[in-house]
């Protein structure tokens, strides 16, 4: 299964191209895969079916953050950024501090900022601070909501803005 020696073929996937680190007039041995947002990435294209998770072991903490799903997003961790997705479903012991901003929202945790969504529900267990800005709004017995409700108008102003090149990006670090 392994070996020792200087095979270079020891069945080990080889690290990928990165095309800054290839020196001029130098032919990389793999381009690197387009991802969604138009820029290319070394490590390939990420996946754009299924479901992704926050775990309750996680905390994603930093100033004007943004975490964009283009599916289905479980928070069971804690958030302190805004969350733009197609769905975010807000577990139990998750919880946001920020924007949540998706076509469908299901909270089960907790929210401290604005949900817009076109169809929200608050589950039972949900604690929410702030404003709703809705089409469909399901609130369930047992469910904590202090804010103000406001029905949209214009699908526009709820809709999520899931384009990743139209975010600011940071200054970037040159070594």
């Amino acid at each position: 299964m392994f070996s020792r020696g200087s095979n270079s073929d020891s069945g080990l996937p080889k690290p990928p191209v990165i095309p800054s680190a290839i020196p001029t007039g130098a032919a990389p041995s793999a381009a690197p895969a387009p991802v969604a947002n138009g820029r290319s990435s070394p490590f390939g294209a990420a996946s754009t079916m299924g479901q992704s998770v926050i775990g309750t072991d996680l905390t994603i903490l930093g100033d004007k953050i943004t975490i964009i799903s283009q599916n289905k997003l479980q928070i069971d961790g804690d958030v302190r950024g805004d969350v733009t997705g197609k769905q975010i479903v807000i577990g139990e012991d998750g919880s946001v501090i920020g924007t949540v901003c998706a076509e469908q929202i299901e909270v089960r945790g907790g929210v401290r900022g604005a949900i817009k969504a076109q169809n929200v529900m608050l589950h039972p267990t949900a604690e929410v601070e702030g404003d709703i800005f809705h089409q469909t709004l399901s609130i369930s017995e047992g469910a904590q909501f202090d804010g103000r409700v406001r029905r949209a108008k214009d699908l526009a102003e709820i809709s999520p803005n899931l384009d990743v090149n139209s975010y600011p990006v940071g200054q970037q670090q040159t070594g």
